[in-house]
């Protein structure tokens, strides 16, 4: 009886490992699609501005590398893409002034994927952008 009770434990405990390994599975391939999608975006769209490495350009365009403009909120950054930003910024106590024209033009699906593209690059890590968080945002701004 013991040994029974035993096997169902085990057997219950494998079972539920698995499932939770295929949960994360989708998940991760999920979020490497929208990184792959959102490196195309990037190198179209940003690495002009904002370098292969994400690094800016000096004085004029800010870095995209472990900063609170990336990292902080989601919102924010979501914004900076829709509207641009045509006032300079202060990272690392360095001054930016080029001005960021809008990206209003992207789909939601395109600002969702290069900003968790950027949100994951250059020594970033933080959560992914979803395309509902890009289209709550867009809709805010009407």
């Amino acid at each position: 009886m013991k040994i029974n009770r035993l096997l169902t434990v085990t057997g219950s405990l494998f079972l539920v490992s698995i499932l939770m390994m295929s949960q994360t599975k989708p998940a991760q391939n999920t979020l490497k699609a929208s990184i792959e999608r959102g490196k195309k975006v990037y190198a179209d769209r940003c690495l002009t501005c904002h370098q292969l490495d994400g690094g800016g350009v000096q004085n004029m365009n800010p870095p995209l590398t472990k900063t609170k403009w990336v990292l902080g909120d989601k919102a924010q950054l979501i914004q900076i893409v829709l509207n641009g930003l045509n006032t300079g910024v202060t990272i690392d106590d360095v001054e930016y002034h080029n001005v960021m024209a809008s990206h209003k033009d992207l789909t939601d699906l395109q600002i969702a994927d290069v900003l968790t593209y950027v949100r994951n690059s250059f020594g970033n890590k933080a959560k992914a952008i979803t395309e509902a968080e890009v289209k709550a945002v867009r809709a805010k701004m009407k």
